[in-house]
């Protein structure tokens, strides 16, 4: 056996493995309670529309990267559409939220900073942070005290990293206080609003929501692949931050650009969301609707996640369900650290609240007989 080989057997000795479902319809059969398209946009006929005509025009590519012959029209007025739903200044586009992630973490980091992740921070900040080179420090989960003790203590330059709707727990972070403690330590606040985009503050994000939207301590990256039922991945804040980025993002300088199609139809669903507000607020019914059937506080986005005593019973939950025609989220090892499985319900824009709270009912009692 060569090296390779025995890296592989070991790493696969003991570990629960992820299974990838397989269907051969564009969704699932049934209902979905476990997609991103929380505002049930990836099939609408205008993002559909907007895409087949970027196709037509720009071809299925954008062909280099963006600093050299890869940036097209469609792709500034999506930044511009994007700034004008969060109430930034202005955005970059990146052909991912987890480059989007990795490329402001790289080039904002280094030898002289130290980035403080909150500890359920998503696996694309925690790979940024670390791939830049800088001091990398956990603190405990939306635990602002302990945060402020690491802060205190700090020798160097910090930059404090939190997602504003936790995608696995579904918890919200504490931004008016977050960002106080930043500017009180001389800190940069970076906001991933990954669940949070389309979703929280009547779809303009969490950050907008706590009036922090231009804030200049504070930037904000998001996915364009959730709410937005598109492709990408953003950060926005100042215009010198995007100038920035353009010359020393190595995701952005040294990645080909995202692919015209998918940036029409994430602006065309920027637009759809800032005029049809009845669309985020039909997200929240299905979401209250699950809080419901659990009898626990609706959740701050459209995530709603429930406790599994083991991974082994939110995996046969799932698998029942399943069955049943009903997609669930199961998160457990190795996507979750040990002790954090759950059954993760996801609200969307477009589902009966009636029939998300009888799904919602059923789960606990499901886990109770999986234990």
């Amino acid at each position: 056996m060569n090296g390779l080989e025995a890296r592989l057997a070991t790493a696969a000795r003991g570990r629960a493995r992820h299974r990838m479902i397989r269907t051969a319809e564009p969704r699932p059969a049934g209902i979905d309670l476990a997609s991103n398209d929380y505002l049930g946009l990836i099939r609408d006929p205008r993002l559909v529309a907007a895409a087949v005509t970027a196709l037509q025009r720009y071809g299925t590519g954008a062909g280099a990267s963006r600093v050299v012959t890869g940036t097209v029209p469609v792709h500034r007025e999506l930044e511009d559409e994007l700034a004008a739903l969060t109430g930034q200044p202005a955005a970059l586009v990146f052909a991912s939220g987890y480059a989007a992630n990795l490329g402001l973490l790289g080039s904002i980091g280094g030898p002289g900073t130290m980035i403080a992740l909150d500890a359920h921070a998503h696996a694309s900040l925690i790979d940024g942070a670390r791939l830049s080179g800088a001091v990398v420090r956990f603190w405990p989960h939306n635990d602002l005290a302990a945060l402020a003790e690491l802060l205190g203590a700090a020798d160097r330059r910090v930059v404090v990293v939190v997602e504003s709707v936790y995608s696995v727990l579904g918890d919200a972070a504490d931004l008016p206080r977050l960002a106080e403690l930043c500017a009180d330590r001389d800190a940069t606040l970076v906001v991933d609003e990954a669940h949070g985009l389309g979703v929280t503050g009547a779809g303009h994000g969490s950050v907008w929501a706590a009036g922090l939207a231009g804030v200049g301590h504070v930037l904000v990256t998001a996915s364009l692949s959730k709410a937005l039922g598109a492709q990408g991945g953003v950060v926005l804040g100042s215009d010198r931050l995007r100038e920035h980025l353009i010359n020393t993002a190595r995701t952005f300088v040294f990645d080909t650009g995202l692919a015209p199609a998918a940036a029409a139809a994430a602006a065309e669903a920027c637009r759809i969301v800032r005029s049809e507000p009845e669309r985020v607020a039909a997200l929240r019914a299905v979401a209250e609707a699950i809080a419901a059937g659990w009898g626990r506080p609706v959740a701050a986005g459209a995530v709603q996640s429930l406790p599994a005593g083991s991974a082994g019973a939110a995996e046969s939950v799932a698998r029942q369900l399943t069955t049943e025609g009903v997609l669930v989220g199961c998160f457990r090892p190795p996507s979750v650290p040990d002790g954090i499985s759950r059954i993760r319900l996801t609200a969307r824009a477009d589902l009966d609240p009636a029939m998300a709270l009888g799904v919602a009912r059923r789960v606990p009692a499901l886990l109770a007989g999986a234990e």
